[in-house]
């Protein structure tokens, strides 16, 4: 049995019931889903669904008998998004230094994946404290997300808690220098933005020798 996940993308029309019986068939091939997502609509009645699978013994048989289920009209072979775009870090707070943060952040991302590292770099400028902490929340409900960076001049409160409750779900949390509590709640604190970006990469990448347990708790 193949352990690695295969990509699935599923053309389909847009009905109720339609998910029960794909997953139905993939139940049937001992298979599990790691991972589904809803495509662009092509039309109101067509609908789009990328599926990753794992545990199929024969996947020429699954996309034939996907194929087969009623209300899908075809089902090609991709790859994953953990093969194209790998691992990502979130960038998030202040527009000018998400920006420094994210330079530094795709410089270095460049240099481990041109060894055959798969790191990309997802930003977003924000201000205010609940859309700060409603975003901190929700990278750990982002698929394939490995670290946040929080580059800003003043970040707490409900920010800070949402930092430790995202750590406490495997997300390694940097931050810039600040005022604020966030710098307490973090694993580590950098002071130059694009080294925060750099540091991040590091800390996610393979083709790295760089552990978070030798850098936790300190500011750099």
């Amino acid at each position: 049995m193949n352990p690695e996940a295969v990509g699935l993308l599923v053309e389909c029309r847009d009905e109720p019931g339609l998910l029960h019986r794909i997953t139905e068939a993939i139940l049937r091939h001992g298979a599990n889903i790691s991972y589904v997502a809803g495509g662009a609509s092509r039309s109101e009645a067509v609908a789009e669904l990328q599926l990753e699978v794992a545990g199929a013994p024969d996947q020429e048989r699954l996309v034939s008998d996907l194929e087969s289920v009623q209300g899908v009209t075809k089902v090609s072979l991709v790859p994953t998004f953990q093969m194209i775009y790998g691992k990502r870090v979130i960038v998030i707070g202040g527009g000018a230094q998400v920006g420094m943060v994210a330079q530094g952040a795709i410089s270095e991302a460049d240099r481990h994946n041109i060894r055959g590292e798969r790191i990309s770099v997802d930003t977003i400028p924000l201000v205010g404290e609940e859309q700060l902490a409603d975003a901190v929340r929700a990278v750990a409900r982002l698929h394939r997300a490995r670290a946040l960076v929080l580059a800003g001049a003043l970040m707490g409160g409900d920010i800070s808690n949402a930092v430790r409750e995202i750590r406490a779900a495997g997300i390694l949390v940097l931050c810039t220098s600040m005022a604020g509590s966030v710098p307490d709640a973090a694993d580590v604190v950098v002071s130059d933005p694009v080294e925060a970006g750099v540091m991040a990469v590091m800390l996610i990448a393979d083709t790295a020798r760089f552990s978070i347990d030798h850098v936790r708790g300190k500011r750099f």
